[in-house]
C-alpha cells in the first residue's frame, strides 16, 4: 500500500477509529449540500429527532434544479420550487450557511467552495454529488457520497469509508497550443478506461500539472470519477496558496492564512512517497481531445481516426458499436467536421472565469453559426458578475450566445436547459451518457471550452488550433 502520500497523511489525520466492518471512521472537515440529494437526509434526521452535529462545517447552495433564465420565485417547475423551499427550511432550522440566489454567492457547489475559500488543503470534504472530487485540486480528500451517508455526516460529522490505493499520474512536458486541462483528463480516461481507477485515488503530478492554474487543476480533479477513481488530488503549492490568500476566508484575516499554511505544506506527498502504481503521460504529445461515443473514455485526438470496434479490447467492442450507432460516427473518420446543433459552455468542469475568458478570446468578432443555438452558463453568480464587468457577456451576446444565470444547466438537464430530439451538442461538461442532457436521443460531444466556442462558430466540431484568438483588452 501507499506510504507518505498526501492521501495517507490526510486520511490518518482524520481517522477517528477503525470499525468492526474493516472500514475507517473519518472525521469530515467540510460538508457541502445542495437541493437534490439533501432533503431525504434531513427527513431521516427529523424522524429520529436528531440535530445537525456541525452546522459550522456545513455549507449549502442551490445548483442542480435552479432555472438559469427566469429565477423569480416561485419557480415555474413545481418540483424545483418544492426542493428549493425544503432546502431553505432545512438550512434555516439547522443554522447552516446558505449561498442562495439572493446573496450573490449562489452557484454550482464545486465552484462556490473554492472561490469562497472554504475548500482548503489537508481536509476531508464530502457532498452528495459525484463530482466532489473537484475540490482535490486544493490538496483535499474530496468524495461524493449517497443520501444515507449525507444523513450520517449531518448527524455525526463522520463517515465510514474503505481506504483506497494511490496511483500517481505524472503528466510531463508542456501542453501545446489549444490543449487544456480538459484534454489532459480526457486523455487519461481514454488510456486508463472509465473503470481503470476503481479501487484507487489519483494523485496528479508532473510539470504539465504544476504549470496549470487552479481552474485547470479543478477541471482535471473534477473528472477523476469519470475514470472510476474514488477521488483525485493535486499537492498544494504556491499556486494553491496564492488562490486561497485572495478568497473571503483569508483576505481579511492574513494571520489565519499564515497559521494554516504550515499545515497545508506538511500534507504534501513526501519526495520518497510510495505509490501503488505510477502512470506517465507525455504532455508534449497531446492535442485537443473530443469524445466520439457515449462514455468519457470514448475519446480521440481531433486529428485522429475514430477506432473501429474490432480494434478495441473484446469487452469494449459491443459498447463501441452501440455508441457509434447512437452518435452516427464512422470508424476511420475524424471528429473534425461533425455537425452540431447546440453549444453548451458551462458545468462544474468548465464554467469558471478563466474558462469563459479563453472562450471569449475565440468568440470576439465572430458569429455563432446560423444552425446552432449556443449558451453560456457561468458556474456561479460571482463568476457571472465578474464576467459581466469585464465585458465577456457583451462579447458572447454580440456573437449570438445566450447568456444565462448560474447553475448546472444543460450538464444534466434537470431544469429547462435540455437537448431536444436527436440534437448534437458540443459540451464543456463532464458526461456524455445517453440521455444525460435531457433527451434519450440527444448526442453529446465532450471537449474543452475553446473547442466548444469553435464548434459554435463553425457549426461543427473544429480544431481550435486553426482559429486565431483576439486580445480582450
Amino acid at each position: 500500500m501507499s506510504k507518505g502520500t498526501l492521501y495517507d497523511k490526510v486520511w490518518d489525520n482524520h481517522t477517528v477509529t477503525q470499525l468492526p466492518t474493516g472500514q475507517t471512521q473519518l472525521f469530515v472537515g467540510l460538508h457541502l449540500i445542495h437541493e437534490v440529494t439533501s432533503p431525504q437526509a434531513f427527513g431521516m434526521l427529523r424522524e429520529r429527532g436528531m440535530d445537525v452535529a456541525f452546522p459550522d462545517r456545513t455549507h449549502a447552495t442551490v445548483d442542480h434544479i435552479v432555472p438559469t433564465s427566469d429565477q423569480s420565485r416561485p419557480y415555474t417547475d413545481d418540483a424545483a420550487e418544492e426542493m428549493m423551499s425544503e432546502l431553505e427550511e432545512n438550512v434555516r432550522d439547522a443554522g447552516i450557511d446558505f449561498s442562495d440566489p439572493t446573496t450573490g454567492d449562489q452557484g454550482i457547489v464545486h465552484v462556490i467552495g473554492p472561490e469562497q475559500g472554504i475548500t482548503q488543503p489537508g481536509t476531508t470534504i464530502v457532498c452528495g454529488d459525484s463530482h466532489t472530487s473537484t475540490h482535490g485540486a486544493f490538496g483535499a480528500l474530496a468524495f461524493g457520497i449517497g443520501t444515507s451517508q449525507i444523513r450520517d455526516v449531518l448527524a455525526t460529522g463522520c463517515i465510514a469509508m474503505e481506504k483506497q490505493k494511490v496511483r500517481k499520474i505524472e503528466v510531463t512536458g508542456e501542453l501545446g497550443e489549444g490543449v487544456e486541462a480538459k484534454d489532459v483528463i480526457l486523455e487519461i480516461i481514454r488510456r486508463l478506461g472509465t473503470d481503470g481507477g476503481v479501487g484507487y485515488v489519483y494523485e496528479y503530478a508532473g510539470e504539465a500539472i504544476e504549470n496549470l492554474g487552479m481552474e485547470g487543476r479543478m477541471s482535471i480533479c473534477n473528472m477523476s470519477i469519470e475514470g472510476g477513481a474514488r477521488a483525485g488530488y493535486v499537492n498544494p503549492d504556491e499556486t494553491t496558496f496564492e488562490w486561497l490568500e485572495e478568497t473571503d476566508e483569508f483576505a481579511d484575516d492574513p494571520e489565519k492564512f499564515e497559521r494554516l499554511k504550515p499545515y497545508w505544506e506538511s500534507v504534501q506527498s513526501d519526495e520518497d512517497a510510495e505509490y501503488d502504481d505510477v502512470v506517465t503521460i507525455d504532455g508534449d504529445e497531446l492535442e485537443p481531445v473530443v469524445t466520439w461515443g457515449t462514455t468519457p473514455g470514448q475519446g480521440v485526438g481531433i486529428t485522429e481516426p475514430i477506432p473501429a470496434p474490432e480494434e478495441l479490447p473484446e469487452d469494449k467492442q459491443d459498447t463501441a458499436r452501440r455508441a457509434q450507432e447512437h452518435m452516427r460516427v464512422t470508424p476511420g473518420e475524424t471528429m473534425e467536421g461533425y455537425p452540431i446543433d447546440v453549444a453548451f459552455l458551462g458545468s462544474c468542469t468548465n464554467a469558471r472565469l478563466a474558462d469563459l475568458r479563453r472562450a471569449a478570446r475565440l468568440v470576439k468578432g465572430r458569429q455563432v453559426h446560423e444552425d446552432v443555438r449556443a449558451m453560456v452558463v457561468p458556474g456561479s453568480q460571482r463568476v457571472q458578475t465578474a464576467a459581466e464587468e469585464e465585458g465577456l457577456k457583451d462579447i458572447f451576446e454580440e456573437a449570438g450566445f445566450e447568456w444565462r444565470n448560474a447553475g448546472c444547466s444543460m450538464c444534466l438537464g434537470m431544469n429547462e436547459d435540455q437537448l431536444e430530439g436527436d440534437e448534437a451538442c458540443a459540451s464543456s461538461s463532464n458526461r456524455n451518457f445517453v440521455g444525460r442532457q435531457g433527451s434519450k436521443d440527444g448526442r453529446t460531444v465532450l471537449m474543452n471550452p475553446r473547442m466548444v466556442a469553435a464548434a459554435a462558430i463553425n457549426g461543427a466540431v473544429s480544431d481550435v488550433r486553426e482559429m486565431k484568438e483576439v486580445n480582450l483588452a
